[in-house]
């Protein structure tokens, strides 16, 4: 019976020390990328350790008397790690892409949509007493579609992220 009762408590140990901190999220992310320096963000898991965000992000900006102005929507699979005994703080690695599309207000510039696909990885950490979460994340996205080519279709987009959970 000892040895049960100690494997019972050894499976629920590791058990909870894979289990998500939390289901859903929702908050800002900004991010250093030309389309999307600011952006709604959600994420949900999916599984234990996997998760999917969804980014919906916003630019403008003038550049010579010229208006950009420019809306994205990103998608990315997260697959979680514990770090170490730390509750609530994971790493994690995965991929997405992003479709996004650039207004110029001067017909002669380019502008046009874009898609990028991109690896990803970064930190999440959730406060243990309070329904928040942060992460800070490097998204290198390669350009396969680029309308508004300026950087010649590569962006080493990083961000961080401040979210609500429930």
């Amino acid at each position: 019976m000892k040895k049960i009762t100690l494997l019972l408590a050894a499976v629920l140990f590791i058990g909870s020390s894979f289990a998500q901190d939390y289901k859903n999220s929702i908050g800002i992310r900004l991010g250093s990328g030309y389309y999307d320096v600011a952006a709604v963000a959600f994420k949900t898991f999916i599984t234990q350790p996997g998760a999917l965000e969804f980014d919906l992000g916003f630019d403008t900006d003038k550049v010579g008397g010229n208006r950009y102005t420019s809306a994205a929507f990103s998608g990315t699979y997260q697959h979680h790690f514990p770090i170490g005994n730390i509750a609530g703080f994971k790493w994690f690695v995965g991929g997405g892409a992003t479709l996004s599309n650039t207004f110029v207000n001067n017909d002669d510039l380019d502008g046009g949509f874009n898609l990028g696909i991109y690896p990803t990885g970064g930190v999440d950490y959730k406060l243990k007493n309070a329904p928040f979460a942060f992460s800070a994340d490097i998204r290198p996205t390669i350009h396969v579609v680029n309308g508004y080519d300026y950087r010649d279709g590569f962006y080493a987009n990083g961000g961080v992220t401040a979210r609500y959970t429930f």
